[in-house]
């Protein structure tokens, strides 16, 4: 138990319980890194955009970009993976200021989670006030096919830990209420911005189904047995990332758009029209995020504007 006992109301489950001079330098660190992105840019993203593999050309359609190495930003991890370049991207899609993490690093290339989440932290400092959030994902439920696109309605988090273990760090609150100790998840992907997402596939002529997603800790691929086991759970799609991300955006108070590639059918799923499952392998990922990246890059392109305008309504009624 954290902070003086004497200072602490027993008993009760929402009691905050950050003893403020054992923090960590976590906020300290994020900022030094926001303050360097910012001498490198007068831009102000509003809507921070996470690319998974395979899906990181996405970047490339920022307009008047920035472009810095994660190598470069005080603190940043950097990644180790293929498919993960390794930059942030600062500039305007459809005039929408944003900021593009071309790459994520993962718990399993041995980075704790306080650096797994340390980009979206700087996200948040930087000023977004949304997180679009995206993954290569195996999928479980039977009806997705690869290469499609799922909206995230849930999480299920079975990497065995949590972002927010530790001290908490309420200067990390990026709106009224936010940052705190115990802080709600029945809302951690937002119902309108999935909605948003599914009428604009609509339009787009495509479907944009919703799905729960199962975080493992990797880096092996899952058995058939846990998929089964997965199924039962209620999961739809099965990852290796993402769910952090999520609990870091919303103890900070950020808006959360998810979205999957089904890059391939998880372990033991044959795919549509064959009896036997395939092999799983991570070129497999790459291959299919190069074969729907106009049908992604279109879907994101057109829903930034929409998101930016939303975010405008909510600050005149706030």
């Amino acid at each position: 138990m954290e902070g003086n006992p004497s200072q602490l109301k027993l008993g009760s489950r929402g009691a905050n319980m950050t003893d403020t001079s054992k923090t960590t330098d976590l906020f300290g660190k994020a900022q030094a890194a926001a303050e360097y992105i910012h001498s490198k840019t007068t831009l102000l993203p509003t809507i921070g955009i996470i690319l998974g593999s395979g899906l990181g050309n996405f970047a490339t359609h920022v307009k008047s970009a920035t472009r810095i190495p994660y190598a470069d930003i005080p603190h940043f991890p950097q990644s180790t993976v293929v498919g993960h370049s390794g930059h942030l991207v600062l500039g305007n899609i459809a005039g929408v200021p944003v900021a593009v993490m071309q790459g994520r690093v993962h718990a399993y290339e041995g980075y704790t989670m306080d650096q797994v989440t340390f980009p979206t932290r700087v996200l948040g400092l930087l000023g977004c006030k949304t997180l679009i959030v995206t993954n290569a994902a195996g999928g479980i439920r039977t009806n997705l096919t690869q290469g499609s696109i799922v909206a995230i309605s849930d999480h299920i988090n079975l990497t065995g830990t949590n972002a927010a273990l530790g001290p908490n760090e309420p200067r990390f609150s990026m709106v009224p209420d936010a940052g705190q100790r115990f802080f709600d998840m029945s809302t951690a992907y937002s119902l309108h911005l999935r909605t948003l997402a599914i009428e604009e596939a609509v339009r787009q002529e495509f479907l944009l189904t919703e799905g729960v997603y199962l975080a493992v800790l990797g880096p092996s691929f899952e058995t058939p047995a846990e998929i089964r086991a997965f199924r039962i759970l209620g999961a739809d799609l099965v990852g290796m990332s993402t769910v952090h991300e999520v609990i870091v955006a919303r103890h900070m108070g950020l808006e959360v758009l998810g979205l999957s590639l089904v890059t391939n059918m998880a372990a033991g799923v044959p795919a549509a029209g064959r009896d036997t499952a395939n092999t799983i392998n991570h070129e497999e990922v790459m291959e299919t995020g190069k074969l729907v990246e106009k049908q992604f890059t279109c879907l994101l392109t057109a829903l930034i504007p929409q998101i930016a305008i939303e975010q405008l309504i909510a600050d005149k009624i706030s």
